[in-house]
């Protein structure tokens, strides 16, 4: 019989996606210049690839800025909301530091949120998705051959679909979400109705 589900740890923010953008075009052969120990990957020169992006990599934050010539800029690698909502202005300020003219068109918005915990005991997710199998509003992908864990998505607040990695060790990863407290209400959804069921 598979034991009440609980918590072990605190939910852990292991990496926030956000997306902002300067005014069209950037100038990337300068950008990539001006930081050439930061810039670890650019496609200005491979005819392999059909759009133009420099990749920087800052310490300070930790970070990783995908920019592109259009002006759109994808950063990962954030973990707290702060530093993930001002990473537009930090990278303003970095290009105003190198002399590079740009101005902001959009505001930092978070995209995705990889969070992780862990439950008190180790799990059968086998016997676990077998009595789960009824529950129409909950959709499980469970393969071991290809991936360890099972893929479990449920809808939040009817709009919002969340999906959790639950792994037979107990550790749970959230992804998705856009929200802190998002991604908590889908750890509880978890708690809820695997506790319920199994308590």
């Amino acid at each position: 019989m598979v034991a009440h589900l609980q918590l072990h740890s605190k939910i852990r923010i292991q990496n926030i996606v956000t997306s902002f953008s300067f005014e069209s075009p950037l100038d990337l052969s300068r950008i990539r210049k001006a930081f050439r120990k930061e810039c670890f990957f650019d496609t200005l020169n491979d005819r392999r690839y059909t759009f133009r992006v420099v990749a920087l990599r800052s310490k300070r934050p930790r970070c990783t800025f995908l920019i592109y010539h259009t002006g759109k800029i994808v950063c990962t690698g954030s973990k707290t909301l702060e530093k993930a909502e001002r990473s537009d202005k930090y990278l303003l300020g970095q290009f105003q530091k190198a002399g590079i003219t740009a101005q902001l068109k959009t505001k930092a918005k978070i995209q995705n949120i990889v969070a992780t915990t862990a439950l008190k005991k180790p799990i059968d997710i086998e016997e676990l998705l077998t009595r789960m199998q009824k529950r129409k509003q909950i959709h499980v992908t469970y393969e071991p051959d290809q991936f360890a864990a099972a893929i479990i998505k449920f809808l939040l607040n009817h709009d919002k679909e969340a999906t959790i990695l639950m792994f037979g060790s107990g550790k749970l990863v959230c992804v998705g979400l856009t929200d802190l407290e998002q991604v908590r209400s889908a750890i509880r959804t978890i708690e809820t109705l695997y506790g319920r069921n199994y308590l």
